[in-house]
């Protein structure tokens, strides 16, 4: 027989369904607040947050990776934040810290190598719009033949991430690579159609295939993944000098931080600056020796 559900964990569900979360976070967003909650063998309302750090050090000395414990975190923050309404969730709750890893972004060259070597016309105008536009893979495979607007030179991004719509930026090239696309598959939906059906688009799984599949073929010499492409398309912006706030703009980036990640992976941005030794003047300029 069904437990009933009890008003706590209707009204976490309910304030999951406003936000708009997807299905599978609230499965595990309720999930984790139930093991919590099992833990202590008390209502998660009746926990503080020193019943939390002390759940947080225990997860840790379970072995779970960082991100799993910041999962089961994130969960928390939710419940105490909005379910419980306490504010200050966020600062009371803290994220543990992971080392960020450098990101994969490939030069110019390497872009349009990968792009030649896509596995057919399909794959070569979704990478080449992944990287044209800067878009999430997510964001690509969802696109329609109706999204892309000519006339203003705009790409309409449909409930991106954040369940936003955005306008990405459409360049005559990649107008060009879109354009031959539809003319050859003429899609009835979706920009990027299944095999299966003309009415569901690809999966990020075989788009990630296709780019894996791009990079054999081009000879890179390395992984790559769609998400490169973005990371690319980022750097390369910030290498022609386009300011930091517009590429956030552009990125969709909540936070200017998140955007400055990509100045630490561009060797041209530090090859620029001048450093400091170039300044120091010295007495006898002859070379050393």
């Amino acid at each position: 027989m069904t437990q009933p559900i009890t008003p706590l964990r209707q009204r976490m569900l309910d304030d999951m369904a406003i936000r708009r979360l997807a299905p599978g976070t609230q499965a595990f967003y309720v999930s984790a607040v139930a093991k919590f909650a099992k833990h202590f063998a008390k209502s998660p309302d009746l926990l503080g947050y020193e019943d939390v750090r002390a759940y947080q050090l225990h997860l840790v000395q379970s072995g779970l990776t960082v991100a799993s414990v910041n999962r089961a975190v994130t969960a928390l923050r939710f419940f105490y934040r909005v379910t419980m309404g306490l504010r200050d969730a966020p600062d009371m709750i803290p994220l543990a810290r992971r080392a960020e890893p450098m990101r994969g972004v490939l030069t110019p060259e390497e872009v349009a190598r990968l792009i030649d070597a896509a596995p057919g016309p399909k794959y070569r105008a979704a990478l080449s719009v992944t990287y044209g536009a800067g878009l999430r893979v997510s964001e690509v495979i969802a696109l329609k033949g109706a999204d892309i607007d000519p006339a203003r030179m705009v790409i309409r991004v449909e409930d991106g991430k954040g369940h936003k719509d955005r306008f990405a930026k459409l360049s005559p090239h990649l107008l060009a690579e879109l354009r031959a696309w539809w003319l050859l598959a003429r899609p009835k939906v979706y920009l990027f159609p299944s095999r299966m059906s003309a009415f569901n688009h690809i999966s990020a799984r075989q788009m990630a295939r296709a780019c894996q599949s791009a990079a054999v073929r081009a000879k890179l010499g390395k992984s790559v993944h769609p998400h490169m492409l973005r990371h690319s398309f980022a750097t390369h912006l910030l290498e022609a000098g386009v300011d930091i706030r517009l590429i956030q703009v552009m990125l969709r980036h909540k936070k200017l931080e998140t955007t400055a990640i990509y100045t630490t992976v561009s060797p041209k941005l530090i090859q620029a600056v001048d450093g400091p030794f170039e300044k120091l003047v010295f007495k006898d300029k002859s070379p050393p020796g």
